[in-house]
């Protein structure tokens, strides 16, 4: 079926819910959404694998609300990061309130005792990363009996060796006769393999193969030094005008390229967002770069997952990620929910066997703009003399360097 053809209709959802998707302005699902959700309405497991920014919260949303609405119990959304964990419940809560329905998040760095008391009030959905929610657990402030619908967003990372242990000891906690549901942009072989024991015959449903990334985000790969990486991010950010997403490595690394740009000058506001800032801090960040307050967010990979900001135009990888699979989330902050968006990856020389596990996980080569299809411009790094064209931006060493 072709996209213009989809629709909401004839997917067995309740009138009730058609409505208030169209009050969201939802015409038509997106491919993940018009295949997931007939099935898991009919109460089947499912390992979804789409591109990030496809609408899978909506996916498996829609089914816990029907689901609950009609049967009763409650479903438990699992995620990696607090960020993904808020973004889920933003989302949640638009299809959840015209149902009368109630939802808690459960995240550390916020406050126990308003969770304690959200939970009190025995909501419909709790969504809640793993060690939060195993806090509430042992303290018994919350029950799981109940809840059968489990959903593991950014299932691949839920299921690996950091998450694996507390997503098992959480499973204890429910009951085996349960509706679990998998969605994620990257989900290696060994992770479903892993997952399915934990499912009843699970159905798959792969919009693209594992690692694809979204048509609408071009890509490029600078080969630059270390040393010429701020200038390099001084120049991009002087040439896009839109909101910047920068990816470093480590904390330490966000920090020190947070500085680096506001010493660049007014016009370029900015953030930092990684796990040793405090939830308030994080928050303020987020919001800062949603509202325009901040254009650039400095951020590690708690935000390669689960932020949801319409309209970045640039995403730049200022260090490869450490978890290649990383790379697709990364770059799925750009070009969502259809919009066109761009994403800047800078290796240094000696990172050719990163680079090429990149590309082979995204089954295409990284462009290598040539500098001289542009008008050129030139800045020196110590000895050295890079030239960059406006979204040409190939460097090449005119100066002498270490052979």
């Amino acid at each position: 079926m072709e996209p213009h053809d989809l629709s909401f209709n004839h997917l067995g959802i309740a009138p009730k819910m058609l409505q208030v998707l169209e009050r969201m302005k939802f015409v038509r699902p997106t491919p993940i959404q018009h295949s997931a959700i007939p099935i898991a309405l009919g109460g089947q497991d499912v390992v979804g694998v789409a591109q990030t920014g496809t609408g899978k919260t909506i996916a498996f949303g829609i089914p816990i609300v029907q689901g609950i609405s009609a049967n009763g119990g409650g479903a438990l959304v699992l995620t990696p990061t607090r960020e993904l964990a808020i973004q889920v419940g933003e989302v949640m809560d638009t299809i959840l309130r015209p149902f009368n329905l109630t939802r808690a998040v459960l995240i550390g760095g916020a406050p126990m005792l308003r969770q304690i008391t959200a939970l009190k009030n025995k909501p419909h959905v709790i969504i809640a990363t793993p060690g939060r929610l195993i806090d509430h657990l042992q303290q018994k402030t919350c029950t799981l009996k109940h809840f059968n619908i489990l959903v593991l967003d950014e299932a691949d990372r839920m299921l690996d060796m950091g998450f694996a242990p507390q997503v098992e000891q959480v499973l204890r906690q429910m009951p085996r006769d349960r509706q679990t549901m998998l969605f994620s942009a990257t989900m290696p072989a060994d992770i479903v393999k892993l997952a399915t024991r934990h499912m009843k015959l699970p159905i798959h449903i792969e919009m693209a193969p594992s690692g694809t990334a979204a048509e609408e985000v071009t890509q490029e790969l600078f080969i630059v030094t270390e040393e010429a990486k701020r200038d390099v991010v001084k120049m991009l950010a002087s040439q896009y005008r839109g909101p910047i997403l920068l990816f470093t490595r480590t904390k330490l690394g966000a920090t020190r390229v947070r500085n680096a740009i506001k010493q660049m000058g007014d016009e370029h506001k900015v953030a930092e967002i990684h796990s040793d800032r405090s939830m308030g801090q994080r928050k303020e960040a987020i919001e800062g770069f949603k509202s325009g307050r901040y254009r650039i967010l400095v951020a590690t990979d708690v935000a390669a997952r689960g932020l949801d900001v319409t309209g970045i135009e640039l995403v730049i990888n200022y260090d490869l990620p450490e978890d290649i699979e990383t790379y697709v989330h990364r770059i799925g902050r750009t070009g969502r929910a259809g919009q066109t968006g761009h994403a800047v990856t800078f290796a240094t020389p000696g990172q050719g066997v990163d680079v090429g596990r990149i590309e082979r996980l995204i089954r295409k080569s990284l462009p290598r703009t040539k500098s001289t299809d542009f008008p050129a411009r030139e800045f020196r790094v110590g000895s050295r003399s890079f030239s960059a064209g406006r979204r040409g931006r190939s460097f090449k060493t005119k100066g002498r360097g270490r052979r």
